[in-house]
């Protein structure tokens, strides 16, 4: 019997489709198996540094901010300035940074609602630096790269809610700066719900700085 040549080409094409169409299935597989890996080595250095408190005595402890009503801390940014003030009473650190700004058109800034409150908690003004003008976790690491150059503080504690830690710790790493890391103490027990959201977007914000800093964008 013989077999028409155009058949022998439709044959050879098919082949050469289902072979694309096995290449292409292992890509999607392989891309998929690796942002898996991805996200649970993210996600497990996410809850490492958000269930270990690596204070160490140092030059310093930065109190990165969160939100100021009107002059007055949040919940949020009143607990990680208490958990800095203790450290700073415990004598880990002679100074203290306060970082974060605010709208432009507010009053106030985080850190300088940061540096009030520590102030009347008993800290001397000389004891404090309040960084009041970044906006973002990257410009408070920055603005205290730049503090700690000028000051020449050679150890930093630095002080967040525990989910946002790795990414600070990472970011301060990438600036050259030798830190510890310290959660501050949650004020009540997070939902599964809540644990989920933050560390979600811990993993897509630290996912998408990693990914600038490899491709070599420094904003």
């Amino acid at each position: 019997m013989i077999v028409p040549a155009s058949n022998l080409r439709s044959v050879k094409h098919n082949d050469a489709a289902r072979r694309s169409r096995a290449f292409a299935q292992i890509l999607v597989a392989s891309a998929l198996f690796a942002g898996l890996m991805w996200v649970a080595w993210v996600e497990s250095q996410i809850r490492y540094y958000s269930t270990h408190n690596g204070a160490r005595p140092a030059d310093a402890i930065a109190v990165f901010g969160a939100a100021e009503y009107d002059g007055r801390p949040s919940p949020v940014l009143r607990a990680r300035l208490v958990h800095g003030l203790a450290l700073y009473q415990e004598k880990l650190a002679p100074l203290i940074i306060t970082l974060g700004g605010g709208d432009p058109t507010d009053r106030h800034s985080e850190g300088g609602v940061g540096h009030d409150y520590l102030v009347s908690h008993g800290v001397p003004d000389s004891a404090i630096i309040a960084e009041t003008e970044s906006d973002t976790t990257e410009e408070s690491v920055k603005r205290l790269a730049a503090i700690a150059h000028a000051n020449h503080l050679k150890n930093i504690v630095v002080v967040s809610d525990g989910t946002h830690l790795f990414r600070v710790h990472a970011m301060c790493a990438s600036m050259g700066l030798n830190v510890s890391t310290s959660p501050r103490p949650e004020l009540r027990p997070l939902s599964f719900g809540d644990r989920m959201e933050r560390t979600l977007h811990e993993i897509l914000s630290y996912s998408f700085w990693r990914l600038k800093w490899t491709v070599g964008i420094r904003d």
